[in-house]
């Protein structure tokens, strides 16, 4: 989102809405997983070990850190993370995408750095457990720092970083996928456009970009692409300048000046 932002993709509004939803979605998920599967689910009362070593932990992270110490990790946390996510979407094969994501996200984990989002339930599971954390003090004490560092960790460090570095004075980007042998499970699960062209005897499944012709229809109705054809996935198609996220705030608030197809 960040760099969306940066890039005038979206507005402030919608990286504050995306953040509040992503925000309260995982906390309510967490709260759920910790609080009945795990909670009244009874996970910890068969082992005492599993308890107390569910109240060390958040002891360990909410009462001895100090809140700075608690930001900086928060940074370093995110940072990580997200760019996990960067390196594996920068890779192609699934099983690239899968080691990219493993070594952030081990270092993180391995230096017990803070994410708002795993201590949403590793925190509560300790006050449940019986950790002496109230919920007031594990807001102010980890929720409020971590919150801030991961912004910071993940938005300034990556999304900044990498806009400056590979956007910056570039016009409108089109975002598109030459899939050719189409190599991976999410290139090819999306809706991918092509159109009919009987150049040959029969019909001849030829991919091409959604907006070539009025009488797109998706793969996979009678008949299916053969593999050399130009193919757009679903993503592709979404994140290309047919799309209205292709242009800037100020071009898509002029209403129906610019037609669908009109490039940045």
């Amino acid at each position: 989102m960040t760099t969306a932002f940066l890039h005038r993709r979206v507005t402030l509004i919608d990286v504050a809405i995306n953040w509040t939803v992503s925000f309260f979605g995982n906390l309510a998920g967490s709260l759920f997983f910790m609080a009945i599967i795990t909670g009244y689910g009874g996970v910890f009362q068969e082992t005492e070990g599993y308890a107390h070593a569910a109240i060390t932990i958040a002891v360990q992270k909410v009462q001895h850190p100090q809140w700075h110490q608690i930001f900086l990790r928060a940074v370093g946390a995110n940072w990580l993370v997200s760019f996990a996510v960067f390196i594996s979407i920068s890779s192609r094969e699934i099983s690239s995408k899968i080691i990219a994501i493993w070594w952030p996200t081990a270092t993180f984990v391995a230096l017990a750095l803070d994410h708002v989002v795993a201590n949403m339930f590793f925190i509560p599971l300790g006050i449940w457990c019986g950790a002496p954390i109230t919920v007031g003090y594990y807001i102010w004490k980890s929720m409020i720092p971590s919150v801030l560092g991961n912004m910071i960790g993940g938005g300034v460090f990556v999304g900044a970083m990498y806009w400056y570095l590979y956007l910056t004075g570039t016009g409108g980007v089109s975002v598109g996928f030459n899939l050719g042998s189409l190599d991976t499970a999410m290139e090819a699960g999306g809706p991918l456009w092509r159109k009919k062209k009987g150049e040959r005897e029969g019909q001849v499944t030829e991919g091409l970009a959604p907006n070539d012709d009025e009488d797109d229809k998706l793969v996979g109705q009678d008949s299916l692409p053969h593999s050399g054809a130009q193919l757009t996935s679903g993503i592709g198609k979404e994140l290309g300048d047919i799309s209205p996220y292709a242009k800037t705030h100020a071009e898509r608030m002029k209403g129906g000046s610019s037609t669908e197809d009109e490039k940045v």
